[in-house]
């Protein structure tokens, strides 16, 4: 099972100091700054999923990830080069997509096809996923017939005639690629539906899109409804899903890859989750900075609090943590010096009990990742970019080594 990070552009700084917080002044990002597959000895993925819409924004006028110059590099140096995987590592593939959750509000998907090629073909990529149109309802029971179903029949058709496009274009063009087609539907029936126009068509790959919000059982239910149709060839790519203990039973039904963001995003976008070890995870230690947290300077602002007194919570707390990293102190101060400026910079979330045990487990003194490694109690400090990120790259080191892991247990 093949797992594909979606680029957007997340880097770290190496020469970023923890305790000044300072940078190198002559330090180019796009020189300097370091993907997770440079900073990790081994990368954590299998290759990358990088989306046109992410490169080059929306005709709209939705901007994308990327500056003009480096848009402009991208295309001129070609993936590979971009993206700096000729540096010794174990060789990572590329696939390439439209990003269809960027323009779901449209009423066409805002590529051609032969744009989309030229995006592919032109960066040098492995694989191309075909132009689709997103469907998010999930309803098992209702037909192509029922009137509720006339725009998810709509989008299913702008897709698998995209797809024909796509094929016929690609076969024409000659690409240097693989073409993927994708199949979208609202029910397990509607999805085996796709899956037979597009192997009648000739794609061998196809990825499966609008799954994100399905639960397991439903993913599920439409994998078995596919295995009526699917040809014995057929290899089947899940767009945006991450289920690490389900991947046993995903590979039994034709499953060979698939790509999400969810391990790098918990790190800094949810509440408790944060930091991940082979067998759970931990809260990351918030210790926000003062001028860095707008709730905590709307207070200063209005004189309700001091700037002083807020930075000396937040100056306590940090070297706290750090002592308690060096075994100097014990964990109750550290514990009370994060509850002390919790009340100043929230005031409504008491996470004293889920600080106690990540403080307690010390889980990054047992990780052997590169980054846990090299920058210790640092790494579990929910504190700007570059420790969050950090700290996502670390959780794909780890659910990387669980989806190795559950593979061996489906070989052995």
């Amino acid at each position: 099972m093949k797992f594909f990070f979606p680029d957007s552009q997340d880097q770290v700084d190496p020469s970023f100091h923890f305790i000044t917080e300072e940078r190198d002044p002559f330090r180019v990002r796009q020189r300097d700054d370091l993907y997770a597959h440079e900073v990790l000895t081994q990368a954590p993925f299998d290759g990358l999923l990088v989306s046109k819409a992410i490169v080059d924004g929306l005709a709209s006028g939705a901007a994308g990830k990327y500056t003009g110059a480096q848009r402009h590099r991208l295309y001129r140096e070609g993936a590979a080069k971009f993206f700096r995987l000729d540096n010794g590592h174990t060789p990572l593939e590329i696939m390439g997509d439209c990003g269809a959750f960027s323009y779901v509000a449209e009423e066409r998907p805002p590529y051609t096809v032969d744009e989309v090629i030229d995006f592919y073909d032109g960066c040098g990529f492995n694989y191309g996923i075909a132009v689709d149109h997103v469907i998010f309802q999930y309803e098992p029971a209702t037909s192509r017939e029922d009137p509720r179903a006339k725009e998810w029949v709509r989008r299913q058709k702008i897709t698998l005639e995209l797809a024909q496009e796509f094929w016929d274009r690609c076969d024409a063009r000659n690409v240097g690629f693989a073409p993927v087609g994708v199949a979208q539907g609202w029910s397990p029936q509607s999805y085996a539906d796709a899956i037979a126009e597009l192997q009648r068509i000739g794609y061998t790959r196809i990825a499966l899109g609008g799954m994100v919000p399905l639960k397991t059982n439903e993913i599920l239910a439409c994998l078995r409804a596919i295995d009526q149709v699917r040809e014995h060839s057929t290899q089947l790519h899940l767009l945006g899903v991450s289920r690490v203990d389900d991947v046993p039973t995903f590979a039994g039904h034709g499953v060979t890859s698939f790509d999400s963001t969810s391990p790098f995003r918990q790190a800094f976008k949810d509440d408790r989750d944060n930091y991940y070890t082979p067998t759970r995870t931990h809260v990351a230690l918030r210790v926000p900075q003062v001028d860095g947290n707008a709730k905590l300077k709307a207070r200063i602002r209005s004189g309700e609090i001091g700037q002083g007194e807020a930075m000396k919570l937040e100056r306590t707390a940090l070297s706290h943590l750090r002592e308690y990293d060096a075994d100097t102190i014990n964990l109750e101060p550290v514990l009370e010096a994060l509850v002390a400026y919790s009340a100043l910079w929230d005031g409504k979330s008491d996470r004293s009990e889920q600080y106690s045990a990540t403080l307690a487990a010390r889980p990054w003194r047992d990780c052997r990742c590169d980054l846990c490694v090299a920058v210790g109690i640092e790494i579990v400090i929910f504190r700007g970019s570059e420790r969050n990120k950090r700290r996502g790259f670390h959780n794909l080191y780890v659910f990387e080594q669980r989806l190795r892991a559950q593979q061996g247990r489906t070989t052995a």
